[in-house]
């Protein structure tokens, strides 16, 4: 029986508070940068049957609020008592975790020896050892490079540490005493996620916190698809790319979304979307249809559409996604998983694409949907001291929305990540941050401005300094404008930018930086939303006086005027009308000049053909084949499916054994 409304919203408030408070207790004790500073960690609240039914609102990452960790649960052998906590960063291991950097932890809570809840979160390791530091590097191609792995089972049994399964981690990372540091505040994160469950059970009674759990979901559910039938029933199909497949090939990656709305659910087919790759961008699902990773842009989405919503897995009944096996967005064990967050990124603006193609009038142009997380390693050269950390993650802008310009070096959908101080990074790193700002010009031009990318320049002291930075994307195909706003500026990254010795790194993601080598990244803008053409005159002059957007670059993208620090009336009247007459009509999106001409070739007739080849192929093959085929593209004097049809038959003839 349903508790009353008041009682519920009382009991979602303690919830709330109660991850708050175990969110605090991690994020204040923590040793590494990244949990300390940026926040990459989650908390929450998981019923008996491991559905999250509530989470912080104002700390850490924001991807979590419908993960369901049954699957990992029922993996620990001998079932849960009081004391025990359990963990595990295998992505393939009941799909709790996405990759090995991410160690989820849980622990029973009991009442009168009745399993009520599980306290639960996860914490991003710097490192967890590996090829390359920080463990992470488009360049993998089996999970068995990027860190050790542990499947579902006990840190602690009854309260008491097992000692030889920690010594086996802190063998095999890179800083045991920073992982072991993070792992001491994660438990204590656990342990106040019972202390206060507990209390919440003593002051609603039992029977009135499990109806009340329940009901909080059931509710989330409800708010779901309110706005669901708000949204007009229809089919929906968009894509998008990340700029590269592999660390070999460096072919597109291509995702791919067909949205069904009917009535109050919702259906997300990937089909369409790139078979699993040869490098680490492949998103780990199990091929769930409810997956959290799958459904991070509609969180988005229907928080926008309604911030009071309940945030817990209610939010996924509604929506059912299809992921076929053997691709990008559900791929075979082993393959490497450990950047999916870079092709999460692109899936997070699909979402948003599709659903602008269904609500236009209330939906922003594309985010940046490109996070760098920059690490360093390096040695200290008055210590001796090695040191490996997460600096500065390099985020681009937001996209333009309804009501306003997309915000500057937030990334929207990336936001949570928080930047670290120039002074603790320097008093902790010996590097020297030359720059960390935000970059002119990066924004998408439209009625309302895309955000500023994020600019960030360092210099390094030491021999044999080792850079990640994981996440390199969007150097390439831009984030998009929309209903006639333009693609914000791509991003990049640059050693000894401005000197003979300049080296254009783009998506590169590894490398070794030797004493006085200057390292530059700059992050993409967002996307521009409505017709620059129309935006106010004196809101492009307040850009170009604080520097967001160049006095050349007023008159090329928005017409207008400005000379002696005010902007020409006549002139910029003329010189849009100018502008207007010579401009052709516009698109939905506009996708900049990099996709439009890639697109020419690779029609979406192309995509269908290709998708149904690679179907039908044996997992092992799909890649191989993919790559073939778009060399004999390449080669090609047009594009189109039937270039797809003969070059398979090429690759048939030439390889027989696949028929096999």
């Amino acid at each position: 029986m349903a508790i009353d409304k008041v009682t519920l919203e009382i009991l979602a408030n303690h919830c709330r508070a109660a991850t708050e408070s175990m969110a605090y207790t991690l994020y204040r004790t923590a040793h590494s940068t990244f949990v300390k500073e940026t926040e990459d960690f989650t908390i929450g609240l998981l019923t008996p049957a491991g559905k999250t039914f509530a989470i912080p609102l104002d700390l850490g990452a924001t991807w979590f609020p419908g993960l369901d960790y049954g699957g990992a649960l029922d993996l620990v052998d001998g079932g849960y008592e009081e004391g025990d906590i359990a963990f595990t960063n295998d992505p393939y291991s009941g799909y709790v975790s996405t990759h090995t950097p991410d160690l989820h932890m849980w622990k029973p809570i009991f009442h009168e020896g009745e399993l009520v809840a599980f306290s639960c979160g996860h914490i991003h390791n710097t490192d967890i050892g590996g090829a390359v530091p920080a463990s992470l590097s488009r360049s993998l191609v089996e999970i068995h490079q990027e860190g050790i792995r542990f499947t579902p089972c006990k840190l602690y049994k009854r309260g008491e540490l097992n000692r030889e399964l920690l010594d086996v981690m802190m063998t095999n990372v890179r800083q045991p005493e920073q992982n072991w540091g993070d792992l001491k505040a994660f438990v204590g994160a656990m342990n106040t996620g019972e202390r206060k469950v507990k209390e919440m059970v003593a002051k609603f009674g039992v029977e009135t916190f499990h109806e009340g759990v329940e009901d909080l979901m059931d509710y989330a559910e409800h708010q779901a698809r309110e706005i669901l039938r708000g949204m007009p029933d229809g089919e929906y199909f968009f894509s998008d790319y990340t700029d590269e497949d592999s660390d070999s090939e460096r072919n597109p990656c291509r995702l791919a979304l067909t949205l069904t709305i009917d009535g109050d659910s919702a259906t997300l087919d990937f089909t369409g979307s790139d078979p699993q790759l040869t490098s680490s961008i492949n998103v780990p699902t199990g091929g769930f249809a409810h997956h959290t990773l799958m459904l991070v842009g509609v969180y988005y989405v229907l928080y926008t559409m309604n911030p009071n919503i309940m945030l817990n897995c209610g939010l996924t009944r509604p929506f059912t996604c299809i992921l076929p096996s053997g691709t990008v967005v559900n791929p075979e064990f082993p393959a490497a998983v450990g950047m999916r967050s870079l092709t999460c990124g692109r899936l997070r603006s699909l979402v948003f694409g599709a659903f602008g193609l269904a609500i236009p009038d209330r939906m922003p142009a594309a985010p940046a949907g490109s996070s760098s997380i920059v690490n360093v390693m390096t040695t200290d050269n008055k210590s001796g001291r090695r040191i490996i950390a997460a600096i500065d993650p390099v985020v681009g802008g937001a996209g333009g929305m309804p009501h306003a310009d997309g915000p500057d070096g937030s990334g929207a959908d990336a936001s949570y990540l928080k930047n670290t101080p120039v002074e603790l990074i320097e008093a902790e790193v010996p590097i020297e941050i030359l720059r960390y700002g935000l970059s002119p010009d990066s924004g998408g031009a439209g009625e309302n401005r895309g955000g500023l990318g994020t600019w960030l320049e360092f210099k390094v002291f030491s021999p044999g300094t080792r850079i990640t930075a994981r996440n390199r994307d969007r150097t390439r195909f831009r984030p998009w404008g929309i209903l006639g706003g333009k693609a914000g500026r791509p991003s990049n990254f640059i050693r000894n930018p401005d000197t003979p010795q300049e080296e254009i790194l783009g998506n590169q993601d590894t490398l070794t930086a030797e004493p006085g080598d200057v390292l530059r990244f700059y992050g993409p803008g967002g996307g521009g939303r409505g017709d620059p053409l129309d935006r106010a005159p004196n809101r492009v002059l307040r850009d170009v006086e604080r520097g967001c957007v160049s006095t050349p670059a007023a008159r090329a993208d928005y017409g207008v005027v400005i000379a002696d620090g005010a902007v020409n009336t006549a002139e910029t009247e003329t010189l849009r009308a100018e502008l207007r007459n010579a401009a052709g009509p516009s698109g939905h999106f506009n996708f900049g000049p990099e996709r439009e001409d890639y697109e020419k070739r690779w029609t979406r007739g192309a995509y269908d053909e290709l998708t149904v080849i690679l179907a039908n192929l044996p997992v092992h093959w799909r890649f191989f084949v993919k790559s073939r085929i778009f060399d004999a593209m390449d080669d090609a004097d047009t594009g189109g499916a039937e270039t797809v049809r003969t070059a398979f038959a090429s690759i048939m003839d030439a390889h027989p054994q696949i028929r096999s």
